[in-house]
């Protein structure tokens, strides 16, 4: 996703710079959506938003099985009248260095290192969609990358 997403509200990227837990949306198999709350990391210059899990949890095994390349997940945090929602596709990554990279960022946001885990991966969402309200004149912004 280019960054140009973010250049139609300025506040895009700023908003996800703060402290908001998220909700993660993935599909299960029988195509219904399983919403859980995360924490959420935005890499706006490589169009990718980053969530730190274990490997069992029913969010990666969702993803799994999809084929690949093709499983969609969306993220959204809402703060008052101000919310932001990040979809495109997903894929569970499992190389330490992406791990370490995404516990990093993760502390970066949230202001603390979550406890090693030897079971943590990271979903990676490639952004295709980026959304939200977030002006105080509340303005809705919608883009799709091509």
């Amino acid at each position: 996703m280019p960054s140009d997403i973010f250049s139609q509200t300025p506040d895009h990227s700023a908003f996800w710079s703060e402290y908001h837990l998220c909700t993660l949306t993935t599909l299960r198999a029988n195509g219904t959506p399983h919403v859980v709350p995360v924490g959420v990391t935005l890499d706006a210059d490589a169009g990718v938003a980053r969530v730190i899990t274990r490997k069992s949890s029913r969010k990666v095994a969702n993803i799994q099985a999809s084929r690949p390349s093709e499983a969609r997940a969306v993220v959204c945090q809402v703060d008052g009248g101000r919310w932001a929602t990040l979809e495109g596709t997903a894929e569970v990554l499992t190389d330490p260095a992406a791990v370490d990279d995404a516990v990093a960022r993760y502390a970066d946001r949230y202001g603390r290192t979550p406890a090693p885990d030897p079971e943590r991966v990271v979903i990676e969402i490639t952004i295709d969609r980026a959304m939200g309200q977030l002006s105080a004149v509340h303005s809705k912004a919608t883009s799709t990358a091509a």
